[in-house]
């Protein structure tokens, strides 16, 4: 029986970071994308001092180039696949409309929702096609339902997410393709205006989440029984009321 192989965004940092790290630890292999350098060698290290590294593969694509990204999905399922799993995690901060400039909204836009779009497309097609058994599991956020003032774009992008997911799950799992959404409350990531120090603080005081909970979350929703689609979860820090 072949290993489960997994294609996940955004996997250099935050909570995809810590998902790649663990499903590797796991037996997974994993491929991920991430458009930082650097950051992606700290990964690789990561995975040599764990003894993993032979099996991950990776790529440096900025999301937001449709293009390239939608030649370098061919030439990947190609080389790495067939996979049973997409991870759809990548996503950028924004706040408002009204404060926030164009350029950055378009960008924005691009890596937190057409993304994901373009992303599950491509793949539930390649399940179908190749009659695999597999996951979709989109990264939102609470953001969706809270609805906070200050931060309308952001907002617009995990709704939408929500959304999609929804219909996405009904149009797919008659062809035995499980879809799942994951929208976490605060969690320490890269994304966040707060030093480490203070995300610390805020998690010994049940305030944030670590990214490393949402990684065993995903975990445990590729796991179950495939008579079993978890559809939705959400999770927040105990203390943070939303």
């Amino acid at each position: 029986m072949r290993k489960t192989k997994i294609f996940l965004t955004g996997g250099t940092a935050g909570i995809g970071k810590a998902t790649t790290l663990h499903l590797l630890r796991q037996g997974f292999e994993v491929f991920i994308i991430g458009r930082d350098e650097k950051k992606l060698k700290e990964l690789l290290q990561n995975c040599k001092e764990l003894g993993v590294e032979d099996r991950i593969a990776h790529e440096l694509q900025d999301l937001t180039d449709q293009t390239a990204l939608q030649a370098l999905l061919d030439s990947v399922w190609d080389a790495h696949g067939p996979f049973d799993v997409l991870i759809n995690n990548a996503g950028v901060g924004f706040r408002s409309v009204v404060e926030g400039a164009p350029h950055d909204l378009v960008y924005m836009t691009k890596t937190n929702l057409d993304a994901y779009l373009l992303l599950s497309s491509f793949f539930a097609k390649k399940m179908i096609a190749h009659k695999i058994e597999g996951d979709i599991i989109n990264i939102g956020s609470m953001s969706s339902d809270t609805r906070d003032a200050g931060s309308s774009g952001y907002v617009a992008s995990k709704a939408g997410i929500q959304g999609f997911t929804e219909a996405l799950r009904k149009e797919i799992n008659p062809h035995n393709v499980r879809v799942t959404l994951i929208e976490p409350g605060s969690v320490g990531t890269d994304m966040p205006s707060t030093t480490l120090e203070q995300e610390e603080e805020l998690q010994e005081k049940h305030e944030m989440l670590k990214a490393a909970d949402i990684a065993r979350l995903i975990s445990f929703v590729i796991a179950q029984d495939r008579r079993v689609n978890i559809a939705e979860i959400k999770v927040k820090p105990l203390r943070q009321i939303i």
